[in-house]
């Protein structure tokens, strides 16, 4: 095992009803003035948020709504939430959601924080937050891990660009998980959410780094637990065992513990970052289409990692490395399918794109050939060209 330093303070409260306990949960921190961050209509639909209010307004607390988060949340919104969250006086940002509204309520909690500074400044690199507000979630889809991660994705709609934060100040105090408010979600949000923490725990999973097999176990036995509960879960939504299995796992695919004492790797998360930012497209759909083209460009730097998650993942038995490792990425790929999750540009939607608009994407995920993506085979601006083109189809 590897040197490693794990802080993830942020409290669990796992099971139904547990959103029962949001008020109690903010008043042990004191905070009085809530401002609540949440999507477009299933909180208020679900009766949630209504719920959630009802609740925090009982207990004495001053409350103001901001709905209208957005999938691969948006700069413009985050602005001008954060001057809403300042103005009201918040001294509590509540995300109610999937990992849009969670990742919007960080950027509010920074933005509402240090009003004379522009938010984007914290993921453009430019500027390191100082301080935040403090933060709490009620999840509402297994995905994104943001509710006990440091990071935070947003999207500059007007340039296209998106860019991830990993900062303390990202970690919500407290995350609220109830599975049964994940039973009504649509058979996509489901499949985009088990693509989604599969690739959180292989993009920490797949690493130069050896010796670690705690922690290669944790994220094999994770993998296992979403290959098997994904499909019944598409199978039935209401499957309180299934439903829990992937809530859990997605947390746990991005709180850390999945890739201790190793190099991290995130390259798929990178090239579909570009094409989440430039076709608008769902952030798992995004990562399911690029992954079988980055895994075809890199296993041979190092097979012997594949071959480890074909026989310990998948249960492949070929002999030789490079069979199982080859097997495994065909294996994988057959699963993204199973789940109707796109394995290349054309099923994503998006079509075949021209020369210029592929190399316009790896220009921008390696900012313009000064950053180099990933540590499983370190990716220059031609190697991400030439993922994408392998995907292009």
């Amino acid at each position: 095992m590897h040197s490693f330093i794990y802080h993830s303070p942020t409290k669990v409260l796992f099971g139904p009803d547990s959103e029962d306990h949001v008020a109690e949960e903010i008043a042990a921190l004191g905070a009085k003035h809530v401002f609540l961050v949440y999507g477009g209509g299933s909180v208020v639909r679900s009766g949630l948020l209504a719920r959630v209010t009802a609740g925090l307004k009982a207990a004495g607390f001053d409350c103001m709504e901001c709905g209208g988060v957005q999938p691969n949340p948006r700069l413009s919104f985050a602005r001008d939430a954060a001057k809403k969250a300042a103005a009201f006086g918040a001294d509590f940002i509540l995300a109610l959601g999937g990992g849009s509204a969670i990742d919007t309520a960080k950027a509010v909690a920074l933005g509402a924080a240090e009003p004379e500074h522009d938010l984007w400044d914290y993921w453009l690199g430019t500027r390191a937050p100082e301080r935040s507000l403090p933060v709490g979630a009620v999840l509402t889809i297994s995905a994104a891990g943001s509710e006990t991660s440091d990071s935070a994705v947003l999207t500059d709609e007007e340039t296209g660009v998106k860019r991830g934060l990993s900062s303390p100040f990202n970690r919500p105090r407290f995350a609220v998980m109830d599975p049964e408010l994940t039973f009504t979600l649509p058979k996509y949000q489901i499949a985009c959410g088990v693509v989604d923490i599969m690739m959180h725990t292989m993009d920490r999973y797949f690493t130069p780094t050896t010796g670690n097999q705690l922690t290669d176990a944790f994220a094999e036995a994770l993998l296992r637990t979403v290959i098997a509960n994904g499909p019944a879960a598409l199978a039935d939504s209401r499957n309180y065992d299934a439903m829990s299995e992937l809530m859990w796992c997605g947390s746990v695919s991005h709180n850390g513990l999945t890739g201790l004492g190793a190099a991290t790797d995130f390259s798929p998360h990178k090239l579909g970052h570009e094409l989440s930012g430039k076709f608008d497209v769902a952030h798992g759909a995004s990562l399911s289409a690029v992954w079988g083209a980055w895994a075809r460009y890199s296993w041979r730097a190092h097979p012997e990692r594949f071959a480890q998650f074909a026989r310990n993942v998948w249960g492949i038995r070929a002999a030789l490395d490079e069979e199982a490792a080859e097997a495994a990425i065909e294996t994988t790929l057959a699963f993204f399918r199973s789940l109707d999750m796109p394995t290349c540009f054309t099923e994503l939607g998006i079509g075949v794109q021209d020369d210029g608009v592929l190399a316009e994407m790896a220009d921008r995920a390696t900012r313009g050939d000064t950053f180099v993506i990933g540590s499983f085979r370190p990716l220059r601006r031609a190697d991400a060209l030439e993922i994408y083109r392998l995907a292009n189809h």
